[in-house]
């Protein structure tokens, strides 16, 4: 990663415009081609300095929910219960944890009633007990890593 693809993180952790043509914009901020700056996140993506790029939506604002889960994964189940977990679509995302409840993922659906649904259903794909943590309050932290 070089000082372009970093100013590049750093600007794009600031927002993103909604426009026309959002990168071209961005491109220009930066001192920088469409083409470049396309051409560089592709390259971030690819080599995994990026897990993602794109926007995150308030699922509860648009009728939909989301929730905390965790189960606890047998270590000599733990890559088998993984791909079952991360093949249900309503699965955001998959971390281990060094603790008791060693597999937590976040479960975001297009309506409520789907989170209970969804837990049954890999209840019964795993065989194991999910644990529903669902939040209380919600806090904005404005999380800026600088690269």
């Amino acid at each position: 990663m070089d000082e372009i693809d970093k100013k590049i993180i750093n600007a794009l952790q600031n927002g993103f415009p909604i426009c026309d043509a959002p990168y071209q914009q961005v491109a220009g901020q930066l001192n920088l081609t469409e083409q470049e700056l396309l051409a560089r996140l592709t390259i971030l993506l690819d080599n995994g300095t990026l897990t993602r790029f794109g926007p995150l939506y308030n699922a509860e604002l648009m009728g939909g929910a989301l929730t905390l889960a965790a189960v606890k994964a047998p270590h000599d189940r733990f890559d088998e219960l993984t791909d079952i977990i991360n093949s249900f679509p309503e699965v955001a995302h998959n971390y281990a944890r060094n603790h008791e409840l060693n597999m937590w993922f976040v479960l975001a659906t297009d309506a409520p009633e789907q989170i209970a649904q969804t837990i049954m259903a890999i209840e019964q794909k795993t065989g194991l007990t999910v644990y529903n943590m669902p939040k209380i309050k919600e806090y904005f932290v404005n999380l800026k890593l600088e690269a």
